[in-house]
């Protein structure tokens, strides 16, 4: 079933707006590095189509957050983007993609990391879990809503997770080892 991500989108964003603008330009990043990916490695079994949806759907949530520097005035704070997009998607019907916006943050978190740190997400385990997740959520590392346009190397990625801990650096290795 192929799904129209620009149309839901739209059903959110303002058409042309700079919110809608940062969202949509760095989502096609995403997506672009992700769909590269896959193309360099046709023995991991990938599903294209839904990486290239998900991966435009990966940050719906933003408009809720309270980001003003990527022209986001919501209440909520940014860390939460993830699961408030994925319960958007949840209402969409597109339970696979939901999983995709809810688990991409950071290199993802688990319920004791956010109990622990007093993180302000639901207490469950937000972990990128399938092939596609893990890819979506390495490529979006390379990309950042408040740059456009600038794609990070990988040490540079790799400094900014090490203020997060090592396991985070280390998740993030296994996969450049992996899809990179």
């Amino acid at each position: 079933m192929s799904i129209q991500p620009y149309r839901i989108i739209e059903k959110y964003y303002v058409k042309d707006s700079p919110l809608y603008r940062v969202l949509v330009v760095h989502s096609e990043q995403v997506r672009n590095k992700a769909l590269e990916a896959v193309m360099r490695h046709p023995e991991l079994p990938i599903d294209a189509e839904f990486v290239g949806e998900a991966c435009l759907l990966h940050d719906i949530g933003i408009f809720l957050c309270h980001a003003p520097g990527i022209y986001c005035f919501g209440k909520h704070e940014y860390i939460e983007h993830g699961y408030l997009g994925s319960d958007l998607l949840k209402e969409e019907g597109l339970p696979k993609h939901a999983l995709v916006a809810e688990r991409h943050t950071g290199t993802g978190f688990t319920k004791e990391e956010i109990v622990q740190k007093k993180l302000p997400l639901p207490h469950r385990d937000m972990l990128p879990v399938s092939l596609e997740e893990q890819l979506i959520c390495y490529a979006d590392k390379f990309y950042s809503k408040s740059k456009l346009n600038i794609q990070l190397t990988v040490e540079e990625i790799r400094q900014n997770l090490s203020s997060y801990g090592n396991e985070k650096v280390e998740k993030f290795d296994s996969w450049h080892k992996l899809f990179g």
